[in-house]
Formats: structure tokens, sequence, C-alpha cells
């Protein structure tokens, strides 16, 4: 599928109504875009001499894999198919391991992926060779989140550099997850309906009456990066706000939420009372799961401004975007226009698409 987006916001239309129906445009999405991207990794990072398997975007990419770690404390994340017959190597997380076996047929790998050793193979010529380690696939880092990527097309430091430069001055290590304040959804559209209806804060006065009253919406910005961007959202007179060091880009202004976006499926929105993280999870060309992860600073602040009624502002954000779902599979809808000043970030989440698709 081409996917033309003109580069003048002005001039451009989004996309038509098959890039996000047609069951063919999603296959693409995926190899093309999804496994060629950063995805945040949920699973905890295992401890020494531990493993744990997961699979990425299950359902769309549906990636077996494995975190492990070694004695030393070194976290990789491996394949979890064995690379003689394919079999998945770990069905649950183990302890205390100092290496891999394959429960099929006996074949043994370190914790860094390498071959050690394969029963009853004596004679085998040209074995073992490299193709007979584990893969290794991408793995990264950054203050204390984990993320992998199959093929990704870009440097890792160019999707985080940008929002470190901009928060990196958070305590981050200091912020514990909340398993109450976490919450996971279903909506019933496709996954790119909900990054554009995330990526624009036009709709916030008609969708979000709540977060509206604590929002200066004439003051709402957005900014875009080469892999990310950046939504600064201005709180109203009495309303909780952030205390900023002193030469920060943001000092003088009263930001009650930092709404950062990495391309592709991932949020990092971050509140006077710590941060929350959305991960959006594609499983169909109509259905798509997101993750709410809830990471507490300061308590006092809980239920405040911008970063209160989460719940309910991701289920105002559920209901509209169900509804763009049915009403693009209506007969006199084909592509919209774009707000040259409030839909900046939609048209540029378009771009890097289109450019992916474009290889």
């Amino acid at each position: 599928m081409h996917l033309d987006i003109h580069a003048d916001i002005a001039r451009a239309q989004t996309p038509p109504v098959d890039f996000y129906t047609d069951p063919g445009a999603f296959a693409l999405l995926r190899e093309r875009v999804l496994a060629r991207s950063w995805h945040l990794v949920t699973e905890p990072t295992p401890p020494p001499g531990a493993v744990r398997p997961w699979n990425l975007l299950p359902g769309c990419l549906d990636e077996p894999l494995l975190l492990a770690t070694d004695q030393a404390g070194a976290t990789r994340c491996l394949s979890n198919v064995c690379t003689h017959r394919g079999t998945i190597l770990c069905d649950k997380p183990a302890d205390s391991l100092r290496a891999i076996r394959c429960p099929y047929h006996g074949r043994r790998f370190g914790l860094d992926g390498k071959f050690e050793h394969m029963p009853e193979f004596e004679g085998c010529a040209d074995f073992p060779a490299e193709s007979d380690n584990l893969a290794r696939v991408p793995f990264a880092q950054w203050r204390g989140f984990s993320f992998v990527g199959l093929r990704p097309a870009h440097d890792f430091a160019a999707l985080v550099g940008d929002m470190q430069a901009r928060v990196g001055w958070l305590p981050l290590e200091k912020f514990r997850h909340d398993p109450s304040r976490s919450r996971d959804y279903t909506v019933k559209a496709h996954w790119a309906l909900y990054i554009d209806n995330y990526l624009e804060g036009f709709h916030v006065p008609f969708v979000h009456p709540a977060l509206n009253k604590a929002l200066d919406y004439g003051e709402y910005t957005t900014e875009l990066f080469p892999h990310s961007s950046l939504q600064l959202g201005i709180a109203k007179p009495g309303e909780p706000c952030f205390d900023l060091p002193g030469g920060h880009p943001d000092s003088g202004k009263r930001v009650a939420a930092w709404y950062w976006w990495l391309f592709p499926c991932t949020m990092f929105n971050f509140y006077p009372w710590g941060l929350s993280v959305n991960l959006v999870l594609p499983v169909s060309p109509e259905l798509t799961r997101v993750e709410f992860r809830s990471y507490v600073w300061d308590e006092s602040k809980l239920d405040q401004g911008a970063g209160a009624g989460l719940d309910q502002t991701q289920r105002e954000d559920e209901a509209v975007v169900e509804a763009v779902q049915r009403g693009i599979k209506g007969r006199f809808y084909k592509r919209g226009r774009y707000s040259p000043t409030r839909e900046t970030g939609t048209h540029h989440f378009h771009r890097l698409m289109a450019a992916m698709l474009a290889g």
C-alpha cells in the first residue's frame, strides 16, 4: 500500500479509508512499521539466573521472546524458539538457572543465548554454526524502562533522546508502580485511529470536559521531533503544575502535563503526581488493546488537575475513537484534511508511517 501524505499540512489529506479497514494494509503496517520499531516491554527485568518468556504484540507480531539475565547481571532479549526444530523453549518464568534447555530434544543454551550442547549430534558437519545460537533481539533501557525492537529502523537513542532532554531532571527512579491505578482497555478500533486521537488536543474541549477545566486550551502546543512528539499542557490558574528547575526550557510556564509520544505505540504522560504510561497493542484492523501503567511520585498531588480522572478520560477517548471506526466504514467518507494549528502531531505520525511503508 502506498500512503501519500503531503509534507505541507495545509495541503495534506489524511489517510484514505482503506488504510484503516483493509486487512492487507494492516499486514503491511505490521511488517513495515511495527516489526521495525521499538516497543516498551511491560515484563519486569528478571534477576540474575532467571528468564521471563513473553510474546511481543500478541495477536499481531506475536513474536515469542525471552528476557534472560546471566549470573553477572547482564540482561538480554533472546528468541524463545529453539534453533533445532523450532519449539518454544520456555513457557513460564524460571529462576536459579545456569542454562536454557530445550524441553523437546535437550539442546542447551547459555543465558547469553549461545549454543552450548546438543545430544546425539556427533558427526554432524559444520556444527555448531552461528545459526545454532539463539537470535539476540535489540534491547535497550531508559531510566528503568525496557524496550525491544525486532528490526528497528532507527537507533534507540534517537527515540528517547529528546524526551530525556526535557524531563530527564525528574527522579524517575523514585517513581513507584501502583497496580491499583493501572488499567487495561479493549478498544474496538484500528490502533492508528487511537494514536491519531491521542496526538491532537483539538478534541479536548469537545470530548473531555473535566480535562478542559484543568488545561488552558489557548496555550496548548505541540512540538515535533524526528521519532516522537510532545504535547505541552498548561494549567489554568489554581490548577497543579510542575515546580521546574532553573534554566528548564519550559521555565515560566505553568506546566500541567508533558504528553510524550514515542513512535509508534508508546506514550509517557508526566504529571505533578508522577507518570502514566500508555502502551497501544494492535490486534486486528478493528481491535486494539491499551495498557495504562501508573507510577506515583508525589501522592499528595494525586487526583488533581490534568492528571486526575484518567480512567474517565480514557473512556471518553475510547468512545470517540470507536465512533470514528464505525463512521469510516460508511459509504460517503473517503479521507479528510488536517487543522494546520491543531493536528500537527497527527500529520507527523502519518508522515512517519508513510516513510516506513515506502521502505
